[in-house]
């Protein structure tokens, strides 16, 4: 009841909360990146479109997405909830720092082994209040600068709508790259348009 979010608003362009400051973000009910094997509704972006994302020579998924968007107002992940997949993934971007709840183990992408939903409310309202206790631990995610972000798209036709963009190159025929001095730079090129 204390809490508030935003939805079906233009993703990473609704920041007024991260302007105003932020102590925290809490990142609930996320999913891992495309093609992880045991990554229940693995996809980044797109299940059909975004094949790979990279900010520099990292992969990454949308959990890492959230992450820098949070990072480059200097906000950092304190929770993290999903899969064991999706908790793996965090810990290889953002370290060990935040609190992990992995409220089911992927089998498939379509298969998982779960929990009844009473338990894991309750486990994810732990984790949030154990996240919250030691905030200084905490570090934002911010990409080294100057950024680089690669995307590599499913199709060629598809790949065909970033021709054109500013800032935003082809290197392969399914691949483009965006630079910028600094992730939100980047990102503005390769997703605003």
């Amino acid at each position: 009841p204390d809490c508030e979010w935003v939805a079906h608003h233009p993703w990473s362009r609704y920041t007024e909360l991260l302007e105003q400051g932020c102590d925290a973000c809490l990142l609930v009910g996320m999913h891992a990146r495309n093609n992880t094997p045991d990554g229940v509704l693995c996809h980044t972006i797109s299940t059909v479109r975004w094949h790979n994302l990279w900010f520099n020579d990292d992969l990454v998924g949308e959990s890492g997405i959230n992450a820098a968007l949070c990072g480059h107002y200097g906000v950092p992940i304190a929770l993290v909830t999903g899969d064991t997949a999706v908790i793996r993934e965090c810990r290889e971007t953002l370290g060990e720092g935040f609190t992990g709840v992995a409220v089911k183990k992927g089998l498939t992408r379509y298969s998982a082994r779960q929990i009844p939903p009473l338990r894991a409310r309750q486990m994810i309202e732990a984790g949030a209040r154990e996240s919250l206790q030691n905030l200084s631990r905490l570090k934002p995610y911010v990409p080294a600068k100057p950024t680089t972000i690669t995307v590599e798209i499913d199709t060629v036709d598809q790949a065909a709508g970033f021709m054109g963009r500013y800032g935003v190159e082809f290197i392969e025929a399914r691949k483009v790259v965006s630079r910028g001095p600094d992730w939100m730079t980047a990102w503005d090129q390769v997703w605003h348009w």
